[in-house]
């Protein structure tokens, strides 16, 4: 057994009946170039059971890696926590509004930073 044997994997799910009309009805669409019947219904499925990051929306998420202290991920995981929000946007979060202040008020945060 190799460690891609233990590597998890999506359960399949299990694939909508479609009716004889409907598949011969989709393959005409196909050879004539239109839209899928059939593609259309698991498309729109799929967006409703789709939560979290939006992969195909207009804003492009990067994965980064960056070190925190011990005391600066508490706090993190307590606020994430109370606020019940993920810790990824919270962090986007508190980018936007350090981004958003003034030039004396950023400079005035970071001298009474303590790390």
């Amino acid at each position: 057994m190799s460690l891609t044997d233990l590597k998890r994997r999506k359960k399949k799910t299990p694939q909508a009946q479609v009716s004889i009309e409907d598949f011969i009805e989709d393959a005409n669409n196909y050879a004539f170039g239109q839209p899928s019947v059939v593609s259309k219904s698991r498309k729109k499925l799929s967006k409703i059971k789709h939560k979290g990051l939006d992969k195909h929306s207009t804003k492009i998420y990067k994965h980064a890696t960056f070190s925190l202290t011990e005391d600066a991920i508490g706090i993190l995981d307590r606020i994430s926590a109370d606020k019940k929000i993920a810790k990824s946007r919270l962090i986007r979060i508190l980018i936007h509004e350090f981004s958003v202040k003034s030039e004396n008020e950023q400079s005035a945060i970071i001298e009474f930073s303590d790390d």
